[in-house]
């Protein structure tokens, strides 16, 4: 069976976009997502996203890794995926949507979209790193050689050690820059290697960095290997409220496999 793809990136986080309004996508074939995702074998992506019709909102979200696992959220899949709603005439430039992890809203004006992401009330802060869950969960840690540091080995020990052990962790390095600004490099789980972005990982970092007192902004700039992401929120009785994840998304081929 010939399928119809396009493939979009959102600060260099890639994916593969299927339109299953029709529901002809073989969702439980781990193998064939997994082959579709390799850079090899097959189109190449971290991820593999359909979209669905939803009965009430403007459509449905369905994540996969590039492993062929459904996953949880995936915030740059979310924004690549809201660009592509546009490009399909399935939306206009606000939607709803619904993802495993709930609904979200979203905007978008020209490339930039901007996606508004869960609410946060538990941050679990350790001695040397910070644990929370923004739809996907995220160990937070500082590392000042960030340049040169091997993520992809420190990465993979964390998210299979304990106490993450089996179910595993989203794992980012950060270096600060300003009282604004943070540098982040992030091991997905589920990919099992270093991405160029994370959309629910520096999600997580801006809001660790806030709870740390690193930064009194409400507004963060976050420099990721593919480029610059932006997440703003505002603070009510230690709870992280109006999350949303602001950069690009954009097309960059279409075709048939």
């Amino acid at each position: 069976m010939l399928q119809k793809f396009y493939k979009y990136q959102g600060t260099g986080n890639d994916f593969v976009m299927i339109d299953n309004r029709l529901q002809t996508f073989e969702k439980n074939n781990t193998e064939r997502i997994a082959q579709l995702c390799d850079r090899r074998f097959g189109i190449g992506g971290d991820g593999l996203i359909l979209l669905e019709n939803h009965d009430t909102y403007d459509f449905k979200m369905v994540y996969y890794n590039a492993d062929g696992n459904e996953s949880t959220m995936c915030g740059n899949g979310g924004r690549c995926l809201v660009a592509f709603a546009k490009q399909l005439n399935v939306i206009s430039n606000t939607c709803v949507f619904e993802a495993i992890d709930g609904l979200h809203h979203a905007e978008i004006t020209n490339d930039i979209v901007k996606l508004q992401m869960q609410d946060v009330a538990t941050i679990d802060v350790k001695p040397n790193h910070v644990f929370l869950d923004t739809g996907s969960p995220h160990h937070v840690q500082f590392e000042d050689a960030i340049a040169d540091f091997d993520i992809k080995t420190k990465g993979a020990e964390i998210r299979y050690g304990a106490p993450y052990n089996e179910a595993g962790s989203n794992v980012n390095f950060v270096k600060k820059i300003s009282d604004s600004a943070f540098r982040v490099r992030t091991y997905e789980r589920g990919v099992e290697d270093e991405t160029l972005s994370c959309g629910t990982g520096v999600t997580a970092v801006a809001i660790a960095m806030h709870s740390l007192k690193e930064t009194s902004n409400t507004s963060i700039d976050l420099k990721v290997e593919g480029g610059d992401l932006q997440v703003s929120f505002e603070v009510e009785n230690d709870i992280y409220k109006n999350v949303w994840l602001i950069g690009p998304a954009k097309l960059v081929f279409e075709g048939a496999i």
